[in-house]
């Protein structure tokens, strides 16, 4: 159970399909102030549709990942008079297309909606497999639902208006790819020293594909999905941390630093080779710079562990890697094994 994806050019065309089959009554973009300007003319200039639109703008940024948000979309789509027959088609990175997702699929029980993610991070994770959610405080997703939308458009070209900083970021979700289920994908992303729009633009289909294959065979998350969550139980946790003291991070940054221990934990575990970790750690470390955090800070991020998704009884449970391209999940890890794992991070 996958979205339809498409690219470029087919993907306008399908989109411009959909909108002659379905006839919407309104079409609602949803943009924040980066994609407005830099990506929705482009979009707009490339449709075809004789229904009424409306733009609804939000402030970029996790920290406007919110119930606060959504609530003032929902009013907006209420006072637009949008039905269950309209169309919204979501235009920005990560949090809007998870925020987008959210809204459309809890308002008036459901409208059709499209995803067009504009930054790396989104176009090979958050836009693809249908989780939809918003933040609860500085918990990460603590709020969200499954829902597809009816299709995804990526242009890679939109990469192009990213900074080197976010790149980097959805290069984590990448690398990601590469140690939980392809080996080979891996060697071809260690060739890789610096992230940008070219050479990241070649690796996103194949990132894509991995995804789609570990949706399809677990949309809900009850099992094998879990394997995507690899580096995300640390890395969210940090995420929330640093949101919580008013210093938020990128995302990425958290898995990367999430990777790092996780690996260490997986080799702690005797599950992960010592040289397997070893490749690991130094690769993520010449890419992303070592994270501010400190010894006295681990005990407000194992809090944050603890609310974590994928727990159970109480207890934290990981995604741990066997080997370079293979991943088992729902593995129990105790306190003093993570606190060790994030404590080697900051030695030195």
């Amino acid at each position: 159970m996958t979205n339809p994806i498409y690219y470029k050019k087919q993907g306008i065309k399908e989109i411009n399909q959909y909108i002659e089959n379905q006839k919407p009554d309104k079409i609602v973009f949803l943009v924040d102030e980066n994609t407005h300007e830099l990506c929705f003319p482009k979009i707009i200039s490339e449709l075809e549709f004789n229904a009424e639109t409306e733009v609804l703008e939000i402030e970029s940024g996790e920290d406007n990942k919110n119930l606060h948000t959504c609530i003032s979309l929902w009013e907006a789509l209420t006072e637009l008079k949008i039905d269950r027959k309209s169309l919204l088609i979501n235009i920005g990175g990560g949090v809007l297309t998870d925020m987008g997702g959210f809204v459309a699929n809890c308002y008036k029980r459901g409208i059709a909606f499209i995803n067009i993610p504009t930054t790396l991070l989104a176009m090979v994770d958050a836009s693809i497999g249908g989780k939809t959610g918003v933040d609860l405080g500085s918990f990460k997703n603590q709020i969200g639902n499954f829902a597809l939308p009816k299709m995804v458009l990526i242009e890679p070209d939109f990469i192009q208006t990213q900074s080197f900083e976010q790149i980097r970021s959805g290069f984590a979700e990448i690398i990601k790819h590469g140690l939980i289920a392809d080996a080979d994908y891996w060697q071809e992303i260690k060739k890789i020293q610096k992230p940008n729009a070219e050479n990241t633009g070649n690796l996103i289909e194949t990132s894509i594909e991995i995804k789609k294959s570990v949706v399809s065979q677990d949309f809900t998350e009850s099992g094998l999905r879990k394997i995507l969550n690899f580096g995300h139980t640390i890395g969210h946790a940090v995420e929330s941390f640093f949101l919580e003291n008013k210093k938020p991070i990128l995302h990425g940054e958290g898995v990367a630093f999430g990777m790092l221990a996780e690996s260490y934990i997986s080799m702690k575990k005797n599950l992960l080779s010592p040289s397997e970790h070893e490749e690991i750690k130094n690769y993520i470390a010449s890419i992303y710079p070592k994270l501010p955090v400190k010894q006295e800070n681990f005990d407000e991020i194992l809090t944050f562990m603890q609310n974590d998704k994928k727990n159970a009884q109480n207890e934290i449970r990981f995604v741990l890697l066997e080997k370079i391209g293979r991943a088992v999940y729902d593995i129990h890890v105790d306190n003093e094994l993570i606190i060790e794992a994030m404590g080697q991070l900051i030695a030195g």
